[in-house]
């Protein structure tokens, strides 16, 4: 083939690469491993635009540099194919989700090889298939087959709890468990009839069911999570969404929260991702303070950092949702206190947790005691505080924080100041030395650090609280009222109170697998759609769990699966596991960082917690590509035109009318020129086919912006139509040009030309542009030589340190030199394609048979080692400055000493015409920089 045609080139590499399983890898290779993965795909019908692949080009490039490096690769590919799309998709059609799912998937699959990703289909998984799900039921069931000691700090199997019930109860036993747990002991515990034992071991193990506030969305029918909700609005369909409490699932995620800090020191992270999961993970060192209520048998617990100011605390406010709530708010304040919670059930978790401006709340009625001087203390409700963090309840000091400061004077409450104001110092930097207490009981004239450590002491010797680290993150609600999702393998009996247990179902039954149903609605009396399915019930006859598992459920270990995915009796075997250890590279956005990442870590310290796996951390280094804009362009329509014949005018003439800004399809625009006949005939809805434009210079030219690629804004570009362009390899090449990985970048489609007349041009090294073969196995030129070596080091320079954007600069002016230089030497090509291959692999594997390599991929070539003679130019141009103004440039060989540079340059004809004459009263040579003479 003497022309390059990209469609043929790349149809029929892929097709080679397909047939002969090229990046097919095995886990018995005697080579170093390393593996590359890309965040679960969710295979949505609109298919990929070219935003989607950035990080699959990137994380492409590194494993195709991997193998030839050495390594042994394993780059899969898999879809996280549960979720509500697919179930909307099927309420609205009736049509099974697995079918939209399977043909979403079809169509993700044309794209990804059509982009001539390096993955290894053979180990594809799909999070839907029964055949995967079996695992991730498993891996419930040993989550609920477990406990977290706190004593070895690590997950254990629930027997051994048991065996330690039985020889001292719970008096000596360290574990994370639920805060109504009662106290026995072994003479209890052995007394207890085995129903009894059972319900007691419900509170310890690592997921439960519990009565949870939730994100409630009836329009979906489902819970949803806060990555799913948008100012109170479910972010697919924009339904409302309030808070509701519901008998859910949970995870103790909470118990893994130390290590999951802990880890973050040792993986190759960005700071703000880390920074992101610190913050979320929330720890703090305080105390909890018991205040006792007025009138009441119960107390309400407060966690604390500051127990130092509890002198200065004026008022309480409680979680809307505190289970106390109704019990203490007295019949005056009942109206208001249900409507502010009637108010509160239509703001997300994350919309409460964000608002610090707006001061709402309510008065109970009920008050309680300070524990340090007896001041009576009123309760309020607000929906600042959040039920599931912390206690769900905080004392207010409205003296020492600008929240409480704002809620004391917007309800009229007292300010109690307790700091001597000559004292204590303006600024926070040393808080803890120069700020002394007045009016506060035993704590006057003591510092920050001396109060609290002397109220810690008194609150634990007289049984008022502890001291205390209080972690912000919570259990995870681990169900979803909805149909398409993993079915939990649980079913209920009822117990000798008529209490419905959770019980597992026997492991030889699963996968349990997801049951056909007459329609993916909520059953008329409000149970999940599972509720609808007939006779599917436990062999017992009892009932199984109508809930299903949530979306990141089968996403928290499916690495895993990859390493072994057809194994029938282990999610993974230990050969594999053992040989794969963990994921090399992980590419993936950070909207993921306390979601995804966050569940992925926990479930991963708790497989290796039980043996099953070997690393701690999953993801040894993570890069998180940026986004890929898009730019929009606009038509401005004439505002009051005859609505039966509209006027567009084009955006250089538009400031000279009052006009309305619309949105244009931005694949029928080029160099921002309109296409009037593709745009009369795509945009009936503004009577284009009947509109009169208003041109410069016979075009209409369209406004530009720069905004996030959506289909409402019509600047969805289709990798497909780029591809059937220009090519696959010119795509892969331009993404990576864009600019660094990790950040944002604005798609334009005019900019690629001049990527694809790069790829032309490396064609041209090998044939004329009348076809004639030009490669000559002649030895090349020193000169090409050094372009040549100084271009491989260049680039395993950037593509070790993820730079890839400039490394396509490096091959842009390699070619150029080759070219200027008329370099067509085979030796030396060869090594060049080598080099590209990673980055356009259709063109290079094609210009690899040419050379003579066939059969064979350039995929599996080493990959080039440049020479120190050749990367260190043996002569410096020396940009000559006279009084800071460079005159000339000098050629001096590296070796030339500071002296000899001196006097020859002050020796130049040039230098002196400049001088005038005048004496040099210094002369700075920086050597292979620059030479200054200063006269």
């Amino acid at each position: 083939m003497s022309e390059y045609s990209h469609k043929e080139i790349e149809k029929k590499w892929q097709q080679y690469w397909d047939q002969n399983q090229v990046f097919r890898v095995n886990n018995d290779s005697d080579r170093p491993k390393y593996y590359v993965l890309d965040m679960f795909p969710y295979p949505s019908g609109a298919g990929l635009h070219v935003g989607h692949p950035l990080g699959y080009i990137a994380s492409d490039i590194y494993a195709r540099y991997k193998r030839q490096k050495g390594f042994n690769v394993l780059h899969p590919m898999g879809f996280d194919s549960f979720g509500l799309p697919a179930e909307q998709y099927a309420i609205q059609t009736g049509q099974h989700p697995a079918v939209t799912t399977r043909d979403n998937i079809a169509r993700y699959i044309e794209q990804l090889k059509n982009l001539g990703f390096s993955y290894d289909w053979s180990r594809e998984v799909r999070t839907s298939e029964p055949s995967y799900y079996r695992w991730t039921q498993w891996i419930f069931m040993e989550l609920f087959n477990s406990w977290y000691n706190l004593a070895e700090d690590r997950a254990e199997e629930i027997t051994s709890l048991i065996s330690a019930f039985e020889k001292n109860g719970n008096l000596t036993v360290q574990a994370v468990c639920d805060e109504d747990t009662p106290s026995f002991d072994a003479a209890t515990w052995s007394g207890w009839d085995e129903e009894t034992k059972y319900r007691i071991t419900l509170k310890y193990r690592l997921t439960y069911v519990a009565d949870a506030t939730v994100n409630w969305c009836a329009g979906l029918g489902s819970v949803l999570s806060n990555d799913e909700v948008k100012d109170g609005l479910s972010e697919r369909g924009g339904f409302p969404v309030e808070q509701k409490q519901m008998r859910q699932w949970m995870m103790r995620i909470s118990s893994y929260a130390q290590r999951l800090l802990d880890g973050l020191d040792t993986v190759d992270w960005s700071e703000s991702l880390k920074e992101q999961q610190r913050n979320w993970i929330g720890r703090s060192v305080g105390a909890l303070v018991k205040f006792q209520l007025e009138g009441h048998e119960e107390k309400i617990e407060v966690f604390t950092t500051r127990v130092d100011t509890i002198y200065g605390v004026s008022f309480m406010v409680i979680a809307p949702e505190h289970e106390l709530v109704s019990k203490i708010t007295t019949s005056e304040q009942q109206a208001e206190i249900s409507a502010y919670i009637e108010m509160t059930k239509k703001r997300s978790e994350r919309d409460r947790m964000s608002d610090v401006k707006t001061v709402s709340g309510a008065f109970t009625g009920a008050y309680v005691i300070n524990p340090f001087n007896g001041t009576q203390i009123p309760v309020y409700i607000a929906d600042y505080v959040l039920a599931g963090y912390g206690t769900g309840a905080v004392m207010a000091v409205p003296s020492g924080d600008q929240r409480d400061w704002n809620f004391a004077k917007h309800f009229d409450l007292p300010i109690i100041p307790i700091l001597d104001a000559q004292k204590n110092i303006e600024k926070e930097a040393d808080n803890t030395k120069e700020g002394r207490y007045i009016n506060s009981g035993m704590i006057d004239g003591l510092t920050f650090a001396e109060a609290n450590e002397k109220l810690i002491a008194y609150l634990e010797e007289n049984n008022m609280g502890k001291g205390k680290i209080n972690y912000r993150i919570r259990d995870a609600v681990f169900g979803r009222q909805r149909y398409w999702g993993e079915p939990v393998p649980v079913y209920y009996k009822n117990d000798s109170q008529g209490q419905a247990l959770p019980y597992l179902i026997d492991e030889d039954s699963l996968p349990l697998n997801l049951p056909s149903v007459d329609k993916y609605l909520p059953t008329e009396s409000g149970e999940p759609p599972l509720g609808r399915a007939q006779d599917w019930a436990h062999e017992s006859g009892s009932p199984y769990e109508l809930s299903t598992m949530p979306g990141w459920a089968g996403s928290s270990w499916y690495w895993y699966r990859y390493m072994d995915p057809k194994n029938e009796d282990a999610f993974a075997s230990k050969e594999a596991i053992g040989y794969w250890k963990a994921v090399d590279l992980y590419i993936g956005g950070t909207e993921h960082a306390t979601g995804h990442l966050l569940y992925s870590r926990f479930w991963n310290k708790f497989l290796k917690d039980r043996g099953y796996v070997l690393e701690e951390e999953p993801f040894k280094k993570l890069i998180n590509q940026g986004m890929i804009q898009g730019r929009s362009n606009f038509v401005y329509r004439i505002k009051n035109a005859d609505q039966t014949k509209p006027v567009f005018v084009s955006a250089g003439l538009k400031d000279q009318y009052e006009v309305t800004a619309l949105h244009v399809d931005v694949n029928i625009v080029e160099n921002e020129i309109l296409d009037l006949e593709r745009f009369k005939a795509s945009r009936r809805d503004l009577f284009a086919d009947n509109a009169d434009f208003i041109l410069e210079e016979g075009k209409y030219i369209c406004g530009v912006e720069v905004e996030k690629m959506s289909k409402s804004k019509f600047n969805v570009v289709n990798p497909d139509d780029i591809v059937t362009r220009y090519g696959a390899d010119t795509l892969r090449l331009y993404e990576m040009f864009l600019g660094p990985l990790e950040q944002a970048k604005p798609w334009n489609t005019n900019g690629i030309d001049g990527t694809y007349r790069f790829i032309k041009k490396l064609w041209r090294l090998f044939y004329s542009e009348h076809g004639k073969y030009l490669v000559v196995d002649e030895p090349a030129s020193e000169a090409a030589l050094k372009v040549l070596h100084k271009t491989i080091k260049k680039v395993e320079t950037d593509i070790e340190n993820f730079s890839f954007n400039t490394a396509v600069s490096a091959f842009m002016m390699c070619v150029n030199e080759l070219g200027s230089l008329k370099c067509h030497n085979k030796d030396l090509l060869e090594q060049l394609v080598i080099l590209i291959s990673s980055y356009a692999p259709h063109i290079a594997e094609e210009l690899w048979v040419i050379l003579g390599h066939e059969p064979g991929s350039v995929s599996q070539a080493q990959f080039p080692v440049w020479e120190q003679k050749y990367v260190v130019d043996a002569v410096f141009e020396y940009p000559v400055q006279i009084n800071g103004k460079v005159r000339i440039t000098m050629p001096f060989a590296l070796e030339t000493s500071v002296a000899d540079i001196q006097s020859e340059v002050l020796a130049n004809e040039t230098v002196q015409k400049w001088m005038e004459g005048k004496p040099a009263k210094k002369i700075i040579v920086v050597p292979k920089r620059i030479v200054n003479v200063v006269i």
